[in-house]
């Protein structure tokens, strides 16, 4: 938390215990949260103002965008690691469950990454034909599955495992391999390779 209050009081150029920052971690007690904020919320916080709100919003976009692969590369998938690089920027911040899929070549490049399911706190509802449905369309060879733990905990839940082993049966029958499934944590949490820990 002390490090949080340092860095909003480097960024705003405040002082890191002035109401400013206190008003900002009262409304974003933690790094996700403040992420996920938008300009206009920011600035209707007390003693945040348009330039200051402007300021912020665009630090935070800035530190989104630095995990974020560059989109003129053709990217191929060779480790969890580099799943977790293609998909950190856009998962580690968010506050509910996304599932996504990633459809990739018969070379393991990435053809497309589609979000399948948006769930609660806690969880999201993932049915196999919608997994399935943009793979077919476009013709992968195989796919991996990632979902985000807004906590920092990336240990894959019962129902995490049975998904994967549904989806897995699913992808054998249609001729479309599931490679890994991917759980990825809130900032700082790292991921957690179902394939890699042997758990499907």
């Amino acid at each position: 938390m002390e490090g949080m209050r340092n860095l909003l009081a480097g960024c705003l150029r405040e002082s890191a215990n002035g109401y400013v920052v206190d008003a900002l971690i009262e409304s974003y007690p933690n790094i996700s949260e403040l992420m996920n904020a938008s300009e206009k919320e920011i600035n209707s916080i007390k003693g945040i103002g348009v330039v200051k709100a402007k300021q912020l919003s665009a630090i935070l976009e800035f530190a989104r965008k630095v995990y974020m692969p560059d989109a003129s590369k053709r990217i191929i998938v060779r480790s969890p690691q580099d799943v977790f690089d293609l998909v950190r920027a856009d998962m580690e911040f968010l506050q509910v469950e996304h599932f996504d899929v990633i459809g990739l070549s018969t070379k393991n490049h990435v053809i497309f990454r589609e979000n399948i399911s948006i769930g609660s706190l806690n969880a999201s509802i993932v049915h196999p034909r919608e997994a399935f449905k943009g793979l077919i369309r476009r013709s992968c060879a195989s796919c991996i599955l990632v979902h985000n733990h807004p906590s920092s905990d990336h240990s894959p839940s019962n129902e995490d495992i049975l998904l994967t082993k549904q989806l897995v049966e699913c992808g054998k029958i249609i001729g479309i391999e599931v490679l890994d499934h991917i759980i990825v944590a809130a900032a700082g949490g790292g991921y957690f390779s179902l394939k890699e820990q042997g758990r499907m």
